[in-house]
């Protein structure tokens, strides 16, 4: 799977605009976008902090994958985003490897980016996430 660095972290969260405002504080550098993506009915926003980002995502439908979260566990870290060169190689070797996956082909995400997950049964209860760019 040959991961490069954490992309992001991704959070869940109620409010976003509310927690734009608490992650300024905390990260002391402004959000530089906010992105709506209807397929996975979510809106993020993203912060840098160093070579990895930090996802704030509001659900934008209480059906969504992000309401759904807030609903059974609350706020809070939902999942850990790794760079890797291909997705869809990245998730061969995964599967071959014995982790179950969410997604069995990359989709599209925020940012113009490739993704897709691993299930948090297979991976310690982490939701994991796999990314590239193109």
């Amino acid at each position: 799977m040959n991961p490069t660095h954490i992309e992001h972290i991704g959070i869940a969260v109620k409010d976003l605009q509310a927690s734009i405002a608490l992650f300024e504080r905390l990260l002391g550098t402004p959000c530089y976008a906010v992105e709506e993506v209807k397929e996975q009915k979510v809106r993020t926003a993203f912060f840098r902090t160093g070579p990895t980002k930090i996802a704030l995502s509001e659900s934008t439908m209480p059906d969504g994958p992000i309401g759904k979260f807030i609903e059974k566990k609350g706020e809070g870290v939902h999942h850990i985003a790794f760079a890797v060169p291909d997705v869809a190689e990245a998730l061969q070797e995964a599967q071959a490897a014995g982790f179950q996956l969410i997604d069995a082909q990359p989709r599209s995400g925020a940012e113009g980016l490739s993704i897709a997950f691993l299930h948090p049964k297979a991976t310690n209860g982490v939701l994991t996430e796999f990314c590239s760019h193109g």
